[in-house]
């Protein structure tokens, strides 16, 4: 932070993929937001039945490809 301030950030740990910041809590508690050109980085929603991964062209459906 500019001002060396620290917050405690929960994540989301999710059953495949990388671990999630939980970035509304970065809203509520320092007023910033993150910048993700093209939306690359960022998770649009929470699903416990479907799993994306763009770059490996996976697209799982309760644990199932969709091929």
């Amino acid at each position: 932070m500019p001002n060396g301030d620290k917050h405690d950030i929960d994540l989301f740990e999710p059953n495949m993929g990388p671990k999630a910041l939980n970035g509304q809590q970065l809203y509520n508690k320092t007023g910033m937001f993150t910048y993700d050109p093209g939306f690359t980085s960022t998770a649009s929603c929470v699903s416990a039945i479907t799993y994306i991964d763009g770059e490996k062209g996976q697209l799982l459906y309760r644990g199932y490809s969709i091929d």
